[in-house]
């Protein structure tokens, strides 16, 4: 599922990743990688940071990941 392609490419790249990285790693289109991260943002499953003029996204550490989630 997509959900779980953005989990493990980020959870693999633990010094965190940009939208444009998240698409060349999953091969998703950018517009659905964002909808995906606004969704995981909302949830509390994920961080974002401002680096620069990029925002990097990390896994939150302190959530448990609910594959049930994928929509």
């Amino acid at each position: 599922m997509i959900n779980d392609d953005i989990e493990k490419t980020l959870k693999e790249n633990k010094l965190g990743l940009s939208i444009t990285d998240l698409v060349k790693k999953t091969n998703l289109s950018r517009g659905l990688i964002r909808t995906k991260i606004a969704f995981l943002l909302g949830a509390g499953l994920i961080i974002e940071r401002q680096t620069g003029m990029a925002k990097l996204y990390f896994i939150a550490e302190n959530k448990k990941w609910n594959h049930t989630m994928n929509f």
